[in-house]
């Protein structure tokens, strides 16, 4: 991988979120992908401005975007782009400040490079694979916890009910963010200290954060605990869970996934 892809990719995600923040709290036009949610013009604009960026820059990466068709030209590509134009979408539409702009270079299956930038909040997290994870250049960490009980986990509300555990852990706690990139980067800055999510989850929403969450000390996986493997044919994993490495351990354990 060139030594300069994670500034190129850090770089066209801060000017992606330049163009983002023209159409936030701005009214756009807003249609509904059948069995996929909201798209707005902002996703459309911000992944044209990265698809003429990224690709003139590297023509030869592949091409995994949300609002590109797929091409299967990609999974023969050595390196691939990996990317969600706005993740959050209904948060971006809502007026609120949980939205992303997630990038990745994935190369021969793993996530080499990420950077996942916040117009709204000003923040940019980066990491390349044998280097710190970053927020604003500043190097982060997960939490330092090292058990599930009392933990706060990023998860759906439902996931609190004792069913969903073989041993239920005492005193858990959860929240939500409506970016999963977000929630990956909150894991990797020790702001939560877990996050599971069982549904089957699009590469391009976990590439770019699931490198961030390991490098800045996190265990990630998807609900099985296998290893995340990227450019699939379906670009999609069987979920994802990441924590600490002894509290990702516990999950795995406990967890009914």
């Amino acid at each position: 991988m060139p030594e300069n892809d994670l500034t190129l990719i850090a770089e066209a995600a801060r000017d992606a979120g330049v163009l983002a923040m023209r159409f936030w709290k701005a009214n756009p036009q807003v249609w509904e992908k059948p069995g996929l949610g909201p798209v707005t013009e902002a996703d459309l604009a911000v992944n044209d401005l990265l698809a003429e960026r990224l690709r003139r820059a590297r023509p030869g990466y592949g091409w995994l975007s949300e609002e590109t068709p797929d091409d299967a030209a990609r999974l023969a590509c050595e390196r691939v782009f990996i990317l969600d134009p706005i993740d959050g979408t209904r948060a971006f539409i809502a007026g609120e400040k949980y939205f992303a702009i997630s990038i990745a270079v994935a190369e021969r299956g793993r996530v080499v490079a990420g950077a996942i930038y916040l117009p709204a909040l000003d923040r940019l997290y980066t990491a390349a694979e044998n280097d710190p994870a970053l927020c604003n250049g500043t190097a982060i960490n997960c939490a330092s916890r090292t058990g599930l009980s009392g933990a706060t986990l990023l998860m759906s509300k439902g996931f609190l009910e004792p069913d969903h555990w073989h041993t239920p852990p005492t005193d858990l706690k959860r929240s939500i963010r409506s970016s999963i990139a977000y929630r990956l980067c909150l894991i990797a800055e020790g702001s939560f200290d877990g996050m599971i999510s069982t549904r089957d989850a699009w590469e391009w929403d976990i590439a770019a954060g699931s490198l961030i969450a390991e490098r800045a000390g996190a265990a990630v996986s998807d609900k099985h605990g296998r290893a995340l493997r990227f450019n699939s044919p379906g670009a999609k994993t069987a979920g994802i869970f990441t924590a600490p490495v002894a509290v990702h351990s516990e999950i795995l354990a406990s967890f009914k996934a």
